[in-house]
């Protein structure tokens, strides 16, 4: 089933929409920033609870806020000295965090009001969704086309699938960012979440979070969780705790990047995607002043895995390329499964 509201917001009307498979798994997603709000999964106990940070109406998300739930794009993630060149041209980007540029800038497409293109109304709902950027809006060429997909499925897997065109040779790398907590939204940390990445190796980082262009094993590190282990069992090792791309084993177009599961509710969250990456980010920098879903957001309240191509891969010749032509496609799926451990 699926419902769509409105509500006019600085002169913006934002879809509300309401997502319910039939397994009692339901999403609410606002058409600005195309951002999950809410994402209702049952536990052990046959309870639901909302297992995504965030805020229950769309007003707050018009100010600054740490992605909760967004689109995020054109390009994830940090893009060092904020420019790249590209056949002889050099872009100067909008520097948003220091003198680089962080998930697309500061009006990247968390800053769009999206446009609902389709929705399909059964027991597998799923809403698709639709913006636009100029070429030279935040200093990236092209016109760029992009579409989101959101699906809830019966067995409940939150499936989220991307699709963009172009122009004009320009750098693509879209990510969805929620901030998961899977006892419940504002319901304490996340340290005591098991998680297991599928990745021996990991983009090693230096100042500003920006990679050095070195990928290195983790193997004997605090960013081995090949094997099961908690998120905070060696979190006090890491400098401020983990924001680091993994290198994922891909043996598949679409293969698992990372299990996490969470005892004391049973929640089981897998995550599959056909990207080479992953971002692994624990919440280091909220501090309780976020108040959202469920109470205060705390110091490692929740978790993010951010699907993507690796961080500043316009700059590093050995990273695979994010250059997206005219005339091509980009697509990626992400799926998010959730089951319960009785």
């Amino acid at each position: 089933m699926i419902t769509c509201d409105k509500q006019i917001i600085k002169g913006l009307t934002v879809d509300v929409l309401s997502l319910t498979n039939d397994s009692r798994m339901s999403a609410k997603i606002f058409s600005y920033g195309a951002t999950l709000a809410e994402l209702h999964v049952p536990d052990r106990f046959g309870s639901t609870a909302n297992v995504v940070l965030g805020f229950d109406n769309p007003e707050p998300y018009f100010a600054d806020h740490p992605y909760f739930g967004c689109i995020i794009g054109p390009v994830a993630n940090r893009i060092a000295g904020a420019q790249f060149e590209h056949d002889g041209v050099r872009y100067r980007l909008d520097a948003n965090d220091g003198k680089n540029t962080l998930h697309g800038g500061g009006e990247g497409l968390h800053r769009k009001n999206w446009r609902i293109i389709s929705m399909k109304d059964d027991s597998e709902p799923a809403v698709t969704l639709s913006c636009q950027r100029s070429h030279l809006e935040g200093g990236f060429p092209g016109t760029l086309l992009v579409e989101v997909t959101y699906a809830l499925t019966s067995d409940n897997q939150l499936r989220i699938e991307y699709g963009a065109t172009t122009d004009v040779a320009t750098p693509v790398n879209l990510t969805h960012h929620s901030y998961f907590n899977l006892n419940g939204a504002g319901c304490g940390d996340v340290l005591d979440h098991e998680l297991t990445v599928n990745a021996d190796e990991y983009t090693v980082i230096g100042r500003d979070t920006i990679p050095t262009g070195e990928i290195k094993p983790i193997e004997g590190t605090p960013f081995d969780f090949v094997q099961p282990e908690l998120i905070g069992a060696r979190i006090s090792r890491t400098e401020n705790g983990y924001d680091h791309n993994y290198v994922l084993n891909k043996t598949e177009s679409i293969s698992m990047a990372a299990r996490v599961y969470h005892q004391d509710s049973g929640r089981l969250m897998e995550m599959w995607t056909t990207e080479p990456g992953m971002q692994f980010y624990s919440g280091n920098y909220l501090d309780g002043t976020i108040k959202g879903n469920g109470g205060a957001y705390g110091k490692h309240s929740g978790f993010c895995l951010e699907a993507q191509h690796f961080p500043d891969a316009v700059n590093q010749p050995g990273f695979p390329s994010i250059i997206l032509q005219p005339h091509t496609s980009y697509r990626q799926l992400t799926v998010y499964r959730f089951a319960c451990v009785r």
